[in-house]
């Protein structure tokens, strides 16, 4: 979505600046597809012959519509007509309906249909030879169907979909179902220097993201070469930019599994650290004063951090809180804090960076709500990204004003800091001397 794209977007611009390697963006392309195509293969292999067999064995299956029994059938014909029936809309292609959109790593169903050969005389020429038609698969609905009530087997909806394919197509022949994904570029590039709003200007380049100059279609195992060279000529592709997978596509989603509760298959829970400094949280202030505080997370418990500004919130003695943020997620706890601090008058500004790549979403919303509570909210600087993950906090003691100061390598996002290996430094000396424990 990013880097490849890049290299497309160099290749065909005839870009013949060589990588520090010393190669092209042609040649640094076939590279990467021989390497693509090994990984692809790698994983197909892992989650048929390893993952699915295991998880079975341990009575969570993940099987297809063919292997259900009649009544099992019966069952997921009726969830398909009940809740997944109504929301789907087959398009199809023909002179007076041109190729649809296909919205970025959406899974799609793509197939031939064609009238029966005793109604086709009955149609004109143009409506009797096969057309293609794609079919969405809805993500509205859950991508893993339960079969029964125990909760332990489950078929994919595509499968039920081609399952009941019939019944979208009634009075024509609808042909062999396989199943595509596309890949779009989603850089965002922004003229910053013709930018007299960068707020507005990213937030026109957000909808248009999903837009993108299409630079990947990744297809089941079986589809034919004839529709696979439909597809990539109706979406400016060529065969190399065609990944074949066996087994599903789009596995992450398959992630929904590890919501069973069978924590025996799963890795023990990690239990961070929380260091005995920050373990009173009125009392961080002075443990910072006796020494500087290293944090290494994920070793070193997340809540540190939390706590140093949830303490600056609720000190009276703390007067401002001035913070850089990078990438915060939906759920962070961190600006809630803010607006706290700035409805109980404290002077509150945040540095938010809205080109925080897939996170502009979320941060541009934070900032709407920052602001909204009075917070001065700073949308990055011109020109440059600002990666800078920092707090300086002010606090009134015995007449004076003192800087306390957290900077860190890792993002004011407590659910990446359970992932990332990150280091954070807690000090309030002016004269940058460290003397951490």
């Amino acid at each position: 979505m990013i880097r490849v794209s890049a290299l497309k977007e160099e290749s065909e611009q005839s870009v013949s600046v060589l990588s520090l390697d010393g190669l092209t963006p042609e040649q640094q392309l076939e590279k990467l597809r021989e390497r693509i195509l090994k990984l692809v293969e790698q994983q197909s292999k892992c989650l048929s012959e390893y993952v699915l067999p295991k998880l079975k064995a341990e009575g969570l299956e993940l099987t297809t519509f063919n292997s259900l029994t009649r009544y099992e059938k019966q069952n997921i014909e009726e969830y398909f007509n009940e809740k997944v029936f109504p929301i789907l809309t087959p398009l199809a292609v023909d002179p007076s309906h041109p190729f649809p959109y296909i919205s970025p790593l959406s899974l799609n169903i793509g197939l031939m249909v064609r009238a029966p050969e005793g109604k086709s005389v009955e149609l004109d020429n143009t409506h009797s030879e096969p057309r293609f038609v794609r079919i969405k698969v809805p993500s509205v609905v859950p991508r893993l169907v339960p079969v029964g009530l125990s909760g332990s087997k489950f078929v994919l909806l595509e499968d039920v979909i081609e399952a009941n394919v019939a019944s979208l197509f009634p009075g024509m022949e609808p042909g062999p179902c396989h199943r595509f994904r596309v890949t779009r570029d989603a850089d965002i590039e922004i003229r910053e220097e013709e930018a007299k709003d960068l707020l507005s200007v990213i937030q026109e380049e957000l909808r248009q993201r999903r837009f993108g100059t299409p630079v990947r279609l990744e297809v089941s195992e079986g589809m034919p070469d004839e529709m696979i060279d439909y597809l990539t000529d109706s979406l400016g592709l060529t065969i190399e930019d065609v990944y074949k997978t066996r087994g599903p596509l789009g596995t992450q989603e398959l992630m929904a599994l590890y919501d069973w509760n069978r924590p025996d298959l799963k890795d023990v829970p990690f239990n961070s650290h929380v260091p005995g400094w920050c373990r009173n949280r009125k009392e961080i202030f002075n443990s910072i004063q006796e020494r500087d505080r290293l944090v290494h997370h994920p070793y070193d418990s997340y809540d540190c951090v939390t706590e140093f500004i949830n303490q600056a919130v609720d000190d009276e003695d703390v007067v401002a809180i001035k913070i850089c943020l990078y990438r915060t997620g939906p759920d962070s706890p961190i600006p809630p804090a803010l607006i706290r601090a700035s409805e109980r008058g404290k002077q509150v500004t945040a540095l938010i960076e809205l080109k925080a790549r897939f996170d502009e979403e979320h941060n541009i919303e934070w900032a709407r709500k920052l602001d909204e509570a009075g917070v001065h909210v700073v949308y990055g600087i011109l020109g440059l990204k600002t990666h800078g993950k920092l707090t300086l906090v002010v606090r009134r003691e015995d007449n004076n004003l003192r800087r306390y100061v957290h900077v860190a390598s890792g993002n004011y996002n407590p659910t990446t800091s359970c992932t990332y290996t990150d280091l954070g430094l807690f000090t309030c000396d002016r004269g940058h001397r460290s003397r951490c424990r």
